[in-house]
């Protein structure tokens, strides 16, 4: 089969490691190398299983077992992977997916991965080891190949809210940024807003937040007539100090303009409002603030903060649906991407001069 020995290294001429290579090399038949990969080591001697593992380091083999136990299986359990639950967003969202999973008698597996694409790997392995039927992902964006290995795979996989650098690979469900982001940006033109500063945290650029800022820099450029990039802040979550700093010095460049804050969700849009409170900044007429996620506390905090709605629940209902669809064998030959509408609520922090 045109293996070879490298040292200790065993390679395969560059083909993908199977399993046949696996049972080849360990001088076993498929059927023995698949008992082993399924845990069934009763039926093998302890001489056998050595070998077998042997060789499966030697190749780095990755066994198919997950693709074919979704394939012949029904566990009735879905795996969901949040990037960080933390947030309402990612907790409202899972409320979605288990409200359709409860309808049709399935169990939901949940995971926080942390935001940490090593944690999101892990996670899936392990979830698709416990023989989930399938993959709800709220993905790090910075797993792509290996989400799109999945997907060649053949694993059930829809991605909720974050999709791939190249979106229409793997089903997505999201809710659209770019447009809802550039009128509301426009919306603040229209105010007699002067100067917009975008404030986002220094953790990435992942999917929703690259379409936002887009829709930012061209609404400034289209409708302003300047560049976003000299009006865009990041800042550490880890330090409040430094989204103070951040803010004060957007304050200070523009001393005598009507300035306004828009800040990318709503973990950064808490951060700027303390960071206002904290500068004893009055909001409204000459200080604007208005940005992503219409939490509950938005209508709470004094004059009202000017917010876009994400029906996050509704993300999680669709792709459970989606998701339900493809373990069934149905829906849409080609790869969904869904974008649901998102909506601009105005509030007494962002008013007409």
């Amino acid at each position: 089969m045109g293996e070879q020995k490298e040292g200790s290294h065993v390679t395969t001429g560059g083909k993908k490691v199977t399993i046949d290579h696996v049972a080849s090399l360990a001088g076993v038949s498929k059927t023995t190398v698949s008992r082993y990969l399924n845990g069934r080591y009763d039926a093998l001697s302890d001489e056998t299983r050595v070998r077998i593992a042997k060789v499966i380091q030697d190749l780095n083999y990755r066994p198919n077992r997950i693709a074919q136990s979704l394939k012949s299986r029904n566990s009735k359990m879905l795996g969901c992977l949040v990037s960080d639950i933390s947030s309402p967003f990612s907790s409202i969202l899972v409320k979605g997916i288990n409200s359709v999973c409860t309808q049709v008698g399935y169990q939901l597996l949940l995971v926080d991965s942390g935001d940490d694409p090593e944690s999101e790997r892990c996670a899936i392995q392990n979830l698709l080891e416990n023989q989930v039927d399938g993959l709800i992902i709220n993905t790090t964006g910075q797993n792509d190949s290996y989400l799109l290995e999945l997907k060649r795979e053949k694993v059930p996989l829809v991605l909720a809210d974050r999709c791939l650098s190249a979106p229409g690979i793997i089903d997505t469900v999201a809710t659209e940024n770019y447009h809802i982001t550039y009128n509301c940006i426009s919306y603040l033109k229209q105010l007699g807003y002067e100067q917009v500063a975008f404030f986002t945290p220094g953790n990435g650029m992942i999917a929703p937040r690259i379409l936002r800022y887009q829709g930012f820099c061209d609404a400034l450029h289209e409708v302003f007539g300047y560049s976003g990039e000299e009006n865009t802040y990041t800042f550490s979550l880890e330090k409040q100090t430094d989204c103070i700093e951040k803010v004060q010095q957007f304050c200070t460049k523009y001393p005598k303009e009507r300035i306004a804050l828009f800040a990318v969700n709503g973990v950064t849009l808490l951060r700027v409002l303390n960071a206002v409170q904290t500068l004893k900044i009055s909001i409204g007429a000459n200080f604007g603030v208005c940005g992503f996620d219409n939490w509950g506390w938005a209508d709470l905090i004094p004059p009202g903060i000017t917010t876009i709605t994400q029906d996050s629940r509704l993300v999680g209902e669709h792709a459970a649906q989606l998701l339900l669809q493809r373990i069934a064998g149905k829906g849409p030959k080609d790869p969904v991407y869904e974008e649901l509408p998102n909506k601009l609520e105005i509030r007494g922090s962002t008013v007409s001069s």
